[in-house]
């Protein structure tokens, strides 16, 4: 047998050289190979020159890199091969590697000759790529790797990312010259590549895709020369040589390997079985069993064929998603799901991505059942950080054997809400939306939200509650707590969708919540959603909106008489509704222009992926996004008032915009106090008008409806204080001032302490309730229920379904076409 220095001959194919695939891997053909002596202390560059020597080309041409001819799996008796690339000393390590790990593997008795005067042979044929039957020779012989060389007349270009295979082959060696003849019948040629000695193109050996793949550097992925892998005897202290994914390090430390070697680390058992997942995944790997009984033939046809793969369990899915999630935890499964498939080449389950998510959402912002455990000390921690804190923690008990345990609760619900909240809502419009929305995760739930609006338009979130659902019990304890902390102004209106438990809990005689001292009114949205589950079509949609949106009983009568003519039986279905809690002319003027909840635009803007989070994650970031949130509105409209300004910036394009009109009016004097008047329009000013509109100034009234239903003038106000001569700024309402929107951030939030400062807890522990647990086997229901606000614009464009980007499909998603063009390469 030949030792470790022994030297040895390799085959190089040059000048034209034709790379093939056939059935049994990749073959190189070529008519004057050259034969190179080399041995274990040989280098790239010394292997670099020897080649331009005998081709005589020293000076005048450079190597760009050499294709090795490389076993890569096997199967009972048969050799497979493709290219490795071959760009370094780390490179040529791995063919010596292989040759002298094992010897024993040889070619067939044909063959045999071949090998041995591989060093002598100048006619020798093509290296074939047959299928090799696997024996032991009598005779040790020295096997001759096998190369192709592409040159290039300008500088040596580094190598970059190169595939790898989908089998690896255990306990072979590569073969060496003269593997097959020409004119094998397993010669089935596919695509055929060329590497040209002139072209200077890049040609690498094809295979899947691989993101990530290695370099020239000594990076790249090589195939495995071990025969098994034991993950219970592998410890810190190194890996037995196999090849890897991520998260392996080397004997330095270095991250981010991508095949096992010697003197690599892992942090755990569990990062050492990510990493052959991966590598299995990567490679295409999904086994190989032997028939010990079949039962057959069978008749039957299959309905499909699965794409998914054993190893692509959701830990594996879950540390590829991580980043994903990290930087956004509401981004959807869907997207998770395509990005994994066009990662990996295999589309798992819609369930399996979906526990992946709660995996990695886990590991970044806490353990989904421990959270609970966390939030009696948040109560704590957070007052102790903001003196006047409210909030209220409701438990049930847990019984055991019919007996309560008194160690441990249920979460059952809880409210809260910060001081700068309530001293905010001082200085907001005297309006108050509430609204719920459900939690995604592990556990179900609603998060309550009560939503105020400052004079610049500006929506604040100045409650929360967490509860089971949305019922009668659960929002009267959401309101009782938010009428008694934060909303105790009387003449309040409440802003809703139409839910019974809702209703009952507005209603109730000792709630706080019944006229004079609130008035309720419902979200148009929600009207018209349930409209539209009765009465199909758009137009009939749109026609109840207008008229719900009419600030006058003329403007009104117009878009219902219309809706009558379509159908009596719509306006039937709308005359069942109280108008004062539907329509805007009969609110009083209580709106403020308002008719949706906004907890859409609230949830998106402010609490952008909070429902994905375990429930101490998420009352923890409602105190950040809030104490942000003051932060940044405080700022702006401190610059504003720093600029002299009066009224906020919404406020001066809705005058301005009213200004532009104001030219079109002639006004016409009815007292000597210039307060009572009459505006007649020259030029019809919108879709619907009256043509004289009466206006008092001192009653702050128009006929347009405007200026009692927004408290600032319109256009017909703003002509007669022209008229008069009188400042129009008198007239607007005092939560559209500029001190009034700094006053409600004007309170900001103290940092938090830390936790390891936090009171003590000595209560019993916290844990979720298991009936709200999510279904542990197959796809996750939605609790949403869809409705026609659910429906798309149809003027909205259309985004792809992998990177959620306008402009492109996912046929067409550049990373899909990334990923096909670098299985092609």
């Amino acid at each position: 047998m030949a030792s470790e220095e022994e030297s040895f001959a390799v085959l190089v194919h040059h000048r034209g050289s034709i790379k093939r695939k056939t059935r049994s891997g990749v073959k190189f053909t070529n008519k004057n190979p050259l034969y190179i002596v080399v041995n274990r202390t040989t280098s790239y560059d010394d292997l670099v020159r020897s080649v331009l020597m005998k081709l005589g080309l020293e000076g005048a041409k450079r190597i760009k890199k050499f294709f090795y001819r490389i076993p890569v799996t096997i199967l009972h008796d048969t050799v497979k091969y493709d290219c490795l690339t071959i760009g370094s000393d780390e490179d040529l390590q791995v063919m010596f590697l292989c040759r002298r790990q094992f010897p024993e593997v040889r070619g067939s008795n044909r063959n045999t000759t071949n090998v041995a005067t591989a060093a002598g042979s100048s006619s020798m044929a093509a290296v074939a790529s047959s299928s090799v039957p696997v024996y032991e020779p009598a005779a040790q012989l020295v096997a001759s790797p096998s190369f192709a060389v592409d040159l290039n007349d300008g500088v040596r270009d580094e190598v970059g990312s190169f595939d790898v295979l989908p089998n690896a082959l255990h306990g072979v060696p590569p073969v060496g010259v003269g593997d097959g003849e020409l004119g094998d019948p397993d010669e089935d040629d596919v695509e055929p590549e060329t590497i040209d000695d002139d072209s200077g193109d890049e040609v690498v050996a094809a295979g899947p895709a691989l993101a990530g793949g290695g370099s020239s550097s000594g990076t790249q992925q090589y195939p495995p020369y071990f025969s098994s892998l034991d993950l219970d005897t592998m410890t810190h202290e190194g890996a037995l040589g196999h090849p890897v994914g991520f998260g392996a390090r080397d004997a330095e430390g270095n991250a981010g390997l991508t095949e096992f070697q010697v003197g690599q680390q892992f942090q755990d058992k569990d990062e050492a079985l990510l990493s052959v997942k991966t590598y299995s995944i990567r490679r295409g790997r999904k086994g190989i069993w032997e028939v010990k009984r079949y039962n057959g033939p069978h008749t039957c046809l299959a309905t499909s064929i699965s794409s998914d793969h054993r190893s692509l369990d959701h830990s594996v899915i879950s540390a590829f998603i991580m980043p994903m999630v990290r930087a956004d935890a509401s981004v959807s499964i869907k997207v998770l799901l395509n990005a994994t498939a066009a990662h990996f080449g295999f589309r798992p389950t819609y369930r399996r991505v979906w526990m992946a998510k709660q995996k990695a959402v886990g590991l970044i912002y806490g353990d989904w059942d421990e959270s609970y455990s966390e939030i009696p000390r948040w109560v704590l921690g957070v007052q102790l950080t903001m003196t006047g804190t409210v909030a209220v923690l409701r438990t049930s008990p847990v019984l055991v054997g019919g007996q309560v345990d008194e160690s441990q609760a249920y979460f059952h619900r809880l409210f809260w809400t910060f001081p700068p909240c309530i001293e905010a809502f001082r200085h907001c419009k005297p309006l108050v939306s509430i609204d719920g929305t459900h939690l995604y995760g592990k556990y179900g739930g609603t998060l309550l939200i009560a939503i105020a609006q400052d004079g610049n338009s500006n929506i604040l979130p100045v409650a929360f509650a967490l509860v089971e659902g949305e019922n009668a019990e659960s929002w009267t304890f959401f309101l009782s707590h938010l009428r008694q902390h934060v909303t105790p102004h009387p003449g309040l209106l409440v802003i809703s969708d139409r839910h019974n438990g809702i209703k009952s809990a507005l209603e109730a005689p000792d709630g706080g919540w019944l006229p004079p001292s609130a008035y309720r009114a419902f979200c148009i949205r929600h009207v018209a959603a349930n409209f539209a589950l009765t009465f199909k079509g758009k137009d009939a949609r749109r026609l109840l909106v207008n008229a719900a949106y009419a600030k006058t009983e003329v403007e009104f009568d117009y878009w219902f008489d219309i809706l009558r003519s379509e159908d009596p039986a719509m306006c039937e279905w709308a005359n069942r509704i109280d108008y004062s809690l539907w329509t805007q002319h009969r609110d009083e003027g209580r709106r403020f222009g308002h008719m949706t909840t906004n907890i859409s635009e609230c949830v998106n803007s402010i609490l952008k992926g909070v429902r994905n989070l375990p429930v101490a994650s998420l009352v923890k970031a409602t105190y950040g996004r809030l104490a942000e949130l003051f932060v940044r509105k405080g700022r702006e409209a401190e610059a504003q008032m720093g600029t002299g300004q009066q009224f906020s910036q919404h406020l001066v394009k809705c005058i301005e915009a009213n200004l532009n009109t104001a030219r079109c009016f002639t006004v016409t004097l009815y007292d000597r106090d210039n307060s009572e008047f009459t505006v007649a329009e020259t030029t019809p000013t919108g879709t619907f008008s009256l043509g004289t509109y009466r206006v008092s100034l001192a009653s702050r009234t128009c006929d347009c409806g405007y200026f009692q239903a927004l408290h600032f003038p319109c256009q017909h106000a703003l002509a007669c204080c022209a008229y008069a001569r009188v400042s129009w700024s008198s007239y607007v309402h005092s939560v559209y001032q500029i001190s009034s929107v700094f006053n409600v951030y004007r309170m900001g939030f103290t940092p938090p302490i830390p936790e390891g400062f936090w009171p003590p807890y000595d209560g019993p522990t916290m844990i979720p309730d298991p009936n709200r647990r999510r279904a542990r086997e197959g796809r996750p229901r939605s609790t949403r229920i869809r409705t026609n606000m659910d429906e798309a614009d149809p003027n909205r464009p259309k985004r792809c379904g992998l990177c959620r980007q306008p402009g492109h499909t996912r046929r067409r998603c550049p990373q899909v076409v990334g990923s096909s063009q670098t299985g092609r390469n």
